[in-house]
């Protein structure tokens, strides 16, 4: 006999009720939040989190739901969130505050936010919480805020921001206290967490709503919609000026229980004082948790991504790897060359000569790995219409033309010849294989006149030179040679040198890297440098900041790009005259404007300038220019156009403005070339009435402002010049214009065309006698003496 209340249940039905039993114990696998963009826009949103930084005067509470509804594995996601958070916030006593409260059957005050003042220590204290558990009170923890408001805060002088990670399942109502709270000006977020209810969170949250509601459980995410609304609302300026906040489209969706319609089922109905049993169809229900779905819209923030320019050609695809960069999946017709360009092909007409390094310093394997170059390059930019002919030769001791330039047509012959150049050993010298190239390394391929095609020597080394190498390739240019360098760091100034120029030499890192140069060598062979203002007379000087601001690297940085420079200058006594002046813990002259009269010189003892650490004042630095460097006691020639490159990263340089403008009162044009993400606005007084600046993100983009840096300067160099600007007279003398040149009055006691020479008391009025009724045999006169000074107009 069954029991009372058995429900006889078809076996079908059965099964069902046990199923949706079962699958209701399943964690379900959609996310609770997506946001419904591209694969590409979830991860710049991912990126910009971490980008992301928020640096002002504001009080941040974190109130986490520690009750059991919640469960001690979101708590601990609810914390990761709020630690996440603080790697976003500049902590510290005067600008972001933080603390934190536990709540579930009565609120618990973990920190204040008065307690610790660094981020360190808070995101230690975060780790450290432990879970309470008990009921949901979310209403007596509001209370508790009202009551005695932000713990360790400043009163409201200062926003008020209240993070609450809950489920959303409060045991008592919130939203009149909830609404108390953000009348008083406290910005709330409600931050969901494990399957939240989303009503509650609304109701919880600032206006506009879907600005401040979040999902812990997705911590990118979450970061990114914080601080979008937060930079939104003004609290903090939170992402770079060139990210955006965009509203995209999502979907919240919440875990619900439903009774569902299951069927019909026999049952059976009648009246005890009947002997009568009625049968019928009863309706069956199942109970089943269901996601409901909530549209909304999330305000996140994207930054510029390295695919944004879409620089994959032909097709192909830009895959992006992190912040900056990226590779390109390219078509099979393409190869996987860099940014999927077209095959190579040198349609240019030229003559190439390889010239190998096969001395002791470049060891075997790098002379293999140098001719393992050369075959790669000659398959894959020659085919049988170029016009471009290739040699090879050898060198060490002496040089070897192993291949002849022309010699070979077909590439596969090209390719088998290379396997006999020789490795020989020996001393590096560089230079003399330089003048042998240029007197017989193109033999009968050189030509003649107009029917000559053009000529290129492509130096493969890693070892420094042990001869001399400046003078050898100024005769290989002077005969119209082009010279392309490839060769490792340790060789790039080198490199720099022979070349005359830093956009003709390519640096690997790695076998591999060196093997990625062959696109940039083919388009180098086939272009022309744009030079600088070569012919133009100049005094020019470069002041490096070597703070501890700076660092070394970035120092080395800023040496380099000097370098790079002065190789778009004719640097000589007559033309064009090089100082470099270094600022840290103190100033120092690295070298004077006279101190090196050729090019080689001045790469050497840039190279060799010292960085100083310590706090650095450029203000100083100006001052000492203007006292001992730009003078004509120092190497300055009168008549000469001036100009001060002054590259820093910007701090310490809020005393510059005055020294800098007396500078230019002297007739010295002054250039500030500011480094860094955010230019500051010292830099910005220091630029002067005709916006003498250059903006530099990064130390390392330096290169691609050089164009613009030689375009001023060889700007100012044709800016009319004061011949008493600065003054050429020493000992407090006075300048004065005079027909075209000038004349130096002495002070009493000096005498000479620049009051040097100092006048015994007993010839003193003999001299002033004599400057009042000049002989027809005096001394030449200032002028006439200038005339003959190296570099002076007049010349």
């Amino acid at each position: 006999m069954r029991p009372q209340g058995y429900i006889n249940m078809p076996p079908f039905l059965l099964l069902e009720a046990v199923c949706i039993f079962l699958f209701s114990r399943v964690p379900p696998s959609l996310p609770v939040q997506e946001v419904l963009v591209s694969r590409e826009t979830v991860g710049k949103i991912s990126v910009a989190s971490k980008m992301m930084w928020c640096s002002a005067a504001v009080d941040i509470l974190f109130l986490l739901d520690g009750s059991h509804s919640v469960g001690k594995g979101s708590f601990e996601r609810s914390k990761h969130f709020a630690v996440t958070v603080c790697d976003a916030l500049d902590i510290s006593p005067d600008r972001v505050r933080v603390g934190a409260l536990q709540f579930s059957s009565a609120p618990h005050l973990e920190f204040p936010l008065d307690s610790f003042s660094t981020r360190q220590e808070v995101k230690a204290k975060i780790k450290r919480m432990v879970f309470k558990g008990g009921r949901t009170e979310t209403g007596l923890a509001l209370k508790h805020l009202l009551r005695t408001g932000f713990p360790g805060g400043r009163n409201g002088s200062v926003p008020q921001v209240l993070i609450l990670a809950t489920d959303g399942k409060s045991q008592g109502h919130v939203a009149p206290l909830a609404k108390q709270l953000k009348e008083r000006g406290v910005t709330v977020f409600a931050v969901g967490v494990r399957f939240p209810r989303w009503e509650e969170l609304h109701t919880l949250a600032s206006e506009p709503r879907e600005q401040h509601v979040l999902l812990a459980e997705q911590v990118a995410d979450a970061t990114n919609g914080l601080l979008s609304t937060l930079s939104r609302s003004g609290i903090c300026t939170a992402a770079s000026p060139d990210c955006r906040v965009g509203a995209h489209p999502c979907e919240r969706r919440t875990l619900e229980t439903v009774r569902e319609l299951a069927g019909n089922a026999l049952c059976w109905r009648g009246s005890r004082r009947t002997n009568a049993v009625l049968a019928t169809l009863c309706p069956f229900y199942s109970w089943k948790k269901v996601f409901l779905t909530h549209p909304a819209t999330c305000y996140r923030t994207t930054c510029p991504g390295p695919c944004d320019s879409q620089p994959c050609q032909n097709g192909g695809t830009c895959v992006p790897e992190g912040l900056d960069r990226y590779h390109c999946l390219c078509p099979l017709a393409f190869g996987g060359e860099a940014h999927c360009a077209p095959k190579l092909s040198l349609e240019c007409r030229i003559d190439v000569l390889f010239l190998l390094d096969s001395s002791a310093g470049a060891t075997l394997e790098g002379f293999l790995r140098a001719k393992a170059f050369v075959k790669r390059f000659v398959q894959a930019v020659l085919s049988e219409d170029s016009r471009a002919r290739v040699g090879v030769a050898g060198y060490s001791r002496e040089l070897l033309v192993a291949v002849p330039v022309g010699e070979y047509q077909d590439v596969p012959d090209l390719v088998r010849s290379l396997d006999g150049v020789p490795f020989s050993g020996g001393p590096t010298l560089t230079g003399s294989a330089l003048r042998q190239a240029a007197e017989r390394g193109f033999g009968s391929a050189a030509g003649t006149g107009q029917h000559r095609p053009r000529r290129a020597v492509v130096l493969l080394t890693e070892s420094p030179s042990q001869d001399e190498v400046a003078g050898p390739a100024r005769h290989a240019r002077a005969r119209e040679l082009l010279l392309l360098g490839v060769g490792s760091e340790a060789v790039r100034a080198e490199l720099e040198e022979i070349t005359g120029s830093p956009k003709h030499v390519m640096v690997y890192t790695d076998p591999q890297d060196l093997f990625n140069q062959i696109p940039e060598l083919q388009g180098k062979l086939c272009s022309r440098l744009q030079p600088g203002c070569q012919a133009q007379s100049l005094d020019l000087v470069f002041m490096l900041d070597a703070s501890a601001s700076v660092g070394p690297e970035n120092f080395a940085q800023m040496q380099s790009f000097v370098r790079s420079c002065a190789l778009r200058f004719d640097v000589n006594p007559d033309v064009t005259q090089v100082g470099l002046v270094v600022f840290g813990s103190w100033v120092q002259t690295a070298f004077g404007l006279d101190a090196h009269p050729t090019l080689a010189a001045v790469l050497r003892a840039t190279s060799q300038a010292p960085y100083l650490g310590g706090a650095g004042s450029a203000g100083t630095a100006l001052l000492h220019i203007y006292d001992k460097v730009m003078t004509v006691q120092r190497g300055a020639r009168p008549g000469v156009p001036k100009a001060v490159v002054m590259l820093t990263g910007g701090r310490g340089a809020e005393d510059a403005a005055v020294p800098a403008q007396k500078l230019r009162n002297n007739g010295v044009s002054v250039l500030v070339v500011g480094v860094g993400p955010v230019l500051r606005e010292a830099l910005r007084r220091l630029a002067g009435p005709r916006d003498s600046l250059i903006h530099v993100a990064a130390y390392s983009d330096l290169r691609y402002h050089q164009d613009q840096l030689i375009e001023w300067i060889c700007g100012e160099a044709k800016r009319p010049v004061n011949l008493c600007k600065p003054s050429p007279c020493t000992n407090e003398g006075t300048c004065v214009l005079q027909n075209g040149s000038y004349r130096c009055e002495c002070r009493d006691g000096w005498e000479g065309p620049h009051c040097e020479n100092r006048v015994l008391r007993g010839d003193a009025l003999k001299a002033r006698g004599s400057r009042q009724e000049p002989a027809g045999d005096q001394e030449p006169s200032s002028s006439q003496l200038l005339q003959r000074r190296p570099g002076h107009p007049g010349r």
